[in-house]
């Protein structure tokens, strides 16, 4: 049973939805990923729905790599809004749900980023998040001056300690210190303004930052690491996780790993929400859920599945289609190279079949099929210790969440697993987590501003 918990739901906004051929269902605006009204209406369903946030992956340039040549072009997610900039006109017309993007360490300063969002946390009322990233792919670091991507554990270490300047960063100001006296002329107390003055091995930043303390004291921070050392940043730094698991036995194990690291950090567990990624097709019966994914499966041609393994297997153009899937020297992607490689060897999966199981979810779990399905995978997974809740990801956009929103929503709250009204409205109150005292609250400190 769930003990009074319930399912906490995120969904993802990239581009049309996360099937690869979304831009090609009749009922998806094509050029939808650079027309503002389309995620107007998305963040507006997903409130209506009563979700914790919503999701805005991004990356510094065009991030798939044109494997095999000319499959960028039957690609709809190769142009996109820069993330705050689109965040903070849906503050404007939303007053619930959170808004969580994606910044990465690699190519962003951290004085830039905590600014950023903590601007977006006055402006939205206290729902914004940050999704943690490093940079990857040679593309990226092109944009920046660099030949290649800096080394995976150059990468971690730098984002280790980037994190901590941005937290340090948002607690410049204590809660209270703006005073805004005009009639004494004082605006804030002096003794509440805090310098960083942090020198280490990647950042020289002195502060304060020229934004006063967030409504939620930190804005929510997201991560998605599988690898050893993204569980540890995620244990010691992070709000929510988003994680790929295709079994229970899978999901159960990253979820233990995680939050056993929590207390050496001295963390409780519930401060943490693991919320994986979820395809859920859902229909009135199970044969129409099926159609509708057969419906976007046809749609895949095999330029675009051979693409969606490139990016995390490497380019498998020479093998046979119907053959079995290589074990190549190195994953380009470690964690979800070898994700989809298990899958393939678990299923016993042609390199056409692994990029068709692969296509809607990107190596996240799907569930076909009626409400009362999805809800019965969701409320396995939430009740075994393997999530907080879920990270949805549509079909194609805005159909796959509406459907979502007007069907498998009213299942949960039937069963008594997800709230029919927002507790609060931060995106921290209605997660749960709590808000991050002023480690100076209380204490006395000099200014030097």
């Amino acid at each position: 049973m769930s003990n009074g918990r319930q399912i906490k739901l995120g969904v993802s906004m990239i581009g049309l939805g996360y099937h690869p051929a979304a831009w090609r269902h009749p009922d998806t605006p094509s050029g939808g990923n650079m027309e503002l009204r389309h995620f107007v209406n998305m963040a507006q369903i997903a409130e209506r729905g009563l979700f914790d946030m919503v999701f805005l992956a991004d990356g510094v340039g065009i991030r798939a790599y044109d494997e095999p040549p000319g499959a960028l072009s039957h690609l709809a997610n190769n142009v996109q809004f820069e993330p705050l900039t689109l965040l903070s006109a849906l503050a404007m017309v939303t007053s619930h749900v959170g808004l969580v993007a994606t910044a990465s360490t690699t190519y962003n300063e951290p004085y830039h980023v905590a600014r950023k969002f903590a601007s977006l946390d006055h402006i939205s009322s206290g729902r914004a998040g940050w999704n943690v990233v490093t940079s990857r792919t040679d593309m990226e670091a092109q944009n920046f001056g660099l030949p290649e991507s800096p080394g995976y554990d150059d990468r971690y270490d730098r984002a280790i300690e980037f994190v901590d300047v941005v937290r340090g960063l948002w607690d410049s100001w204590e809660d209270d210190a703006f005073i805004r006296d005009q009639k004494s002329g004082r605006n804030y107390d002096g003794a509440k303004l805090h310098i960083l003055y942090h020198k280490g091995k990647h950042f020289s930043v002195r502060g304060p930052l020229n934004v006063s303390r967030a409504p939620q004291g930190h804005p929510v921070i997201v991560q998605a690491g599988a690898s050893d050392q993204g569980r540890e940043l995620a244990a010691a730094t992070a709000d929510v996780i988003y994680a790929a698991s295709q079994t229970l036995d899978e999901a159960r194990t990253y979820y233990a790993s995680v939050k056993g690291r929590m207390a050496k950090y001295g963390r409780g567990t519930d401060e943490l929400k693991i919320m994986p990624g979820l395809m859920a097709v859902v229909g009135a019966t199970a044969q129409e859920a099926r159609d509708k994914y057969e419906q976007m499966q046809a749609l895949v041609e095999p330029v675009v599945g051979l693409a969606q393994l490139a990016g995390s297997m490497g380019d498998l153009t020479g093998y046979p289609l119907d053959g079995p899937v290589p074990r190549l020297p190195e994953w380009r992607l470690r964690s979800r190279g070898q994700l989809m490689y298990d899958l393939a060897q678990r299923e016993g999966l042609t390199i056409r079949q692994l990029y068709l199981a692969i296509a809607a979810g990107n190596g996240h779990r799907q569930v076909i099929g009626t409400a009362a399905q999805v809800v019965d995978l969701m409320q396995e997974w939430f009740e075994n210790d393997a999530a907080d809740g879920f990270n949805v990801l549509p079909l194609h956009s805005p159909g796959g969440l509406e459907d979502f929103v007007n069907m498998v929503v009213p299942e949960m709250q039937r069963r008594g697993l997800y709230r029919t009204s927002y507790e609060g409205d931060t995106l921290r109150n209605n997660l749960g987590i709590p808000r991050p005292e002023h480690p100076q609250s209380g204490k006395q400190a000099v200014a030097a501003c």
